[in-house]
């Protein structure tokens, strides 16, 4: 097996500590797990989405003036109510709204916001104060919690091509998939399959995290690959990355597969210049998935017991720059999709744009907080070891 397979296998797997009794585990065929059915959907919008121009407060004087060459008019927008309206971009996101499946939380954020993508980033995967470094994951810290028999790679699966830190924990870390037909040859490699057959536990073996390694991928790839083929989607698909990788869920979920997370990404939301045109193109990326995505659901019934949650690791300034653009700014717009939410439409006040900080908007809830409740009101677990000591939001699932 040359470097660069190992490499790639090893992105697979969890980075847990050697423990010949849990790698036995893997190997030994059980009954069917009794799992929880409720299925949580993370979409991450890379990029810093900007809020305002998703969310459009056509109502309110300042949005116009602080913004004279961007602001979306009303007319050029999808109702919600009187006072806001969406992007015209997002034409599913609001036939979700109208049919009551949809809560959209304003004012998202935490304390000292960090304007750099790759350190707010890292501080809503870690689900950490600006201030402290994380090495684990909010949802690996989930993946941490759960009874020894469920702790398997492929309860939270990662779309992105490499496994993001917010699947990694310190027991476990989630699995990436970053191409079926690839996953599906390295798994056939008869070099690969020997050295899986031939494990013996050397605890002191410096072959121990190959062996690790290679039995905790084969066991997740395996179950993965052999759900895939089980279901077979029939509704049709943007071709595009993010396309492809809703259907590749759509089809885990509708298989039945015990996963209970999912990771995706979309990018193209850093929108320094020529905003208009740029956010319109990849919101309408986001909204064509999203659209197939909950018609493919909705086929077995299953919008009931699955929980999207759409957010981006900042907004943008208020203001508008000189390119037609804006610049990082802070809080800002998470949606959640579901046929099952307690809280539908708008949950919280919209941004106040006469009280700003340096330019930038205020955040009233932390993020952390909607962590916490997905956590214990959807997914069944104690957020306290997970994101610490964070107040749950109020009737949202």
């Amino acid at each position: 097996m040359n470097r660069r397979k190992f490499i790639y296998t090893s992105s697979l797997a969890t980075g847990s500590v050697f423990i010949p009794s849990f790698l036995k585990a893997f190997e030994t065929p059980s009954a069917k797990l009794a799992v929880s059915n409720k299925k949580l959907v993370v979409m991450q919008l890379s990029g810093g989405n900007d809020g305002l121009n998703t969310l459009v407060p056509f109502r309110n004087d300042l949005y116009y003036s602080l913004r004279p060459d961007i602001a979306l008019k009303r007319s050029e927008t999808l109702l919600l109510n009187d006072d806001i309206s969406l992007n015209p971009a997002l034409s599913e996101f609001r036939n979700l709204y109208d049919e009551g499946h949809m809560c959209i939380l304003n004012n998202i954020g935490y304390p000292n916001p960090d304007y750099s993508h790759f350190r707010s980033m890292d501080i809503w995967q870690t689900a950490s104060a600006t201030n402290t470094i994380e090495t684990t994951g909010w949802i690996g810290r989930y993946l941490d919690q759960l009874p020894d028999h469920l702790k398997k790679p492929h309860m939270a699966i990662d779309f992105s091509r490499t496994l993001n830190t917010a699947l990694k924990g310190s027991e476990i870390n989630g699995f990436s998939i970053p191409d079926y037909g690839l996953m599906s040859s390295l798994l056939s490699n008869k070099l690969l399959r020997k050295k899986k057959a031939n494990f013996h536990d050397h605890h002191n073996d410096s072959n121990s995290y190959l062996h690790k390694t290679l039995s905790e991928t084969f066991s997740s790839a395996d179950y993965i690959l052999e759900k895939n083929k089980s279901f077979r989607s029939k509704i049709t698909y943007p071709n595009n990355v993010l396309g492809k990788d809703l259907k590749n869920i759509a089809e885990l979920i509708n298989a039945n597969t015990d996963t209970n997370v999912y990771y995706v990404s979309a990018a193209g939301f850093d929108t320094h210049a020529n905003q208009l045109k740029q956010q319109y193109r990849y919101l309408k990326i986001v909204d064509e998935a999203m659209d197939a995505f909950i018609k493919d659901i909705k086929t077995n019934n299953l919008f009931n017991d699955v929980l999207i949650m759409v957010f981006s690791e900042f907004g943008r300034r208020v203001a508008q720059n000189a390119s037609n653009g804006t610049d990082h700014g802070a809080a800002n717009v998470l949606f959640l999709i579901s046929g099952a939410l307690k809280s539908k439409g708008i949950y919280n006040p919209l941004p106040d744009l006469t009280n700003l900080i340096d330019g930038n908007l205020k955040y009233t809830i932390d993020f952390k907080s909607v962590y916490a409740t997905i956590l214990s009101k959807w997914l069944s677990t104690d957020p306290s070891k997970i994101v610490g000591n964070w107040n749950q939001l109020a009737n949202i699932v």
